[in-house]
């Protein structure tokens, strides 16, 4: 796509191609980085014992260059084949867990990736290609399937966090399409929206973006995350989540998501009308056309119904699929957790030592929790809630 816009002299959507994909790289990679820089000792040690390529994580100069080169989420993707072929081999409990550790961080990572590359980049082709002429059917499904493939990382995530369930009856395909049909409905209409101002007034998209980002990270700031183990970093996941929600809906913190969901659907319904509207305002006079239909008579009334409709199989899914319990109740006796790293925050330590000098143990504090567990029960509680 690069190479057709230079050739097209398109220089303007080629630049912010380019910063599109550079962007979304070096976000990638930050995360990453600060990621294996939150590891406690005593995980990194546990994480050895089951992975050979974790002894050369002790370099983290090695593993800083390597993110700098972009070749961070390869270097965790390696990670997650070595264990799954080790537990391939020889299948047991902890190394099962170790796979589900290691790979949560890398779907989270896949989940930002998704929507600071793939959702803006698609909005970019779409706007492009509804400003030239002569646009088919063909191309209308190619941008339908694009849209699929958005809502496949979502499932995808969603599929990652049903991971921490020990009940694997309720991880079933039913509930991944229903989850992937109102993903489907919610993210197709917020992306026609966008692109289709965006073709009409490519300036002022910038404007819009300006105007309701900053809002949205706010109002993730409100929520009070807890998601980094440093301010720098928190105020960094707030920006993304930001990012996300400009696109999608992502529950962010525990309690009361009912009510935020209904005042972000809302929001987001209210802004999708007012981009269809004044796109159908600036063409009112030439009865425009997409994909050589109709605009008012099929599109509009299609996207609108199309939030709709989502919006009723979301609560569909969430009042008879969606399980209520939060992660902590659903896997606090998972047998896949791996001992070593449980044992870092139980205060195991404490006991044993008290034992030794003959001395009755106190009663063992777990210390607060760092580093990939904190991020997963922080994802999970959230994503149960």
């Amino acid at each position: 796509m690069l190479v057709n816009l230079y050739q097209e002299e398109a220089y303007v959507s080629m630049g912010v191609l380019i910063f599109l994909l550079l962007g979304s790289s070096v976000l990638v990679q930050i995360f990453s980085w600060l990621w294996y820089n939150y590891s406690s000792e005593e995980e990194s040690i546990c994480l050895r014992k089951y992975m050979y390529l974790e002894k050369y994580l002790k370099n983290r100069i090695l593993c800083g260059v390597l993110h700098v080169c972009q070749l961070g989420v390869f270097l965790r993707l390696a990670g997650v084949m070595e264990i799954s072929l080790h537990n391939l081999i020889t299948k047991t409990a902890k190394k099962e867990g170790i796979a589900v550790w290691v790979s949560h961080d890398l779907s989270m990572l896949r989940l930002i990736e998704t929507f600071s590359e793939s959702a803006p980049q698609l909005t970019l082709t779409i706007t492009i290609i509804l400003q030239r002429e002569g646009v088919g059917w063909v191309t209308g499904l190619k941008t339908l399937v694009s849209v699929a493939a958005i809502s496949i990382s979502v499932v995808m995530y969603h599929r990652s966090m049903r991971s921490f369930q020990t009940d694997k009856k309720q991880m079933t395909l039913r509930s991944s399409l229903v989850y992937f049909l109102w993903n489907f409905l919610l993210i197709a209409p917020r992306v026609a929206a966008i692109a289709l101002f965006a073709s009409t007034l490519p300036d002022m998209i910038a404007f819009h973006f300006i105007c309701l980002w900053p809002a949205l990270f706010l109002w993730a700031w409100h929520q009070k995350t807890d998601f980094m183990d440093s301010p720098a970093g928190e105020w960094l996941y707030r920006a993304t989540v930001a990012l996300i929600w400009y696109f999608s809906w992502f529950n962010v913190s525990q309690g009361g998501s009912r009510g935020r969901s209904i005042i972000y659907h809302s929001t987001i319904a209210v802004d999708i009308m007012l981009l269809l509207g004044l796109w159908w305002w600036w063409h009112s006079d030439q009865n425009p056309s997409i994909f050589g239909v109709s605009a008012l008579a099929v599109v509009l009334p299609a996207l609108v119904g199309s939030y709709t409709l989502g919006i009723l199989v979301k609560i569909v899914y969430y009042k008879k699929i969606h399980p209520n319990k939060t992660a902590t109740e659903e896997s606090g006796n998972d047998e896949r957790a791996p001992a070593c790293l449980e044992e870092v925050h139980s205060g195991k330590d404490v006991v044993n030592i008290a034992l030794s000098v003959g001395v009755q143990p106190p009663s063992p504090q777990p210390s607060p929790l760092t580093g990939a567990q904190k991020r997963m029960q922080k994802l999970a509680d959230n994503f149960f809630s």
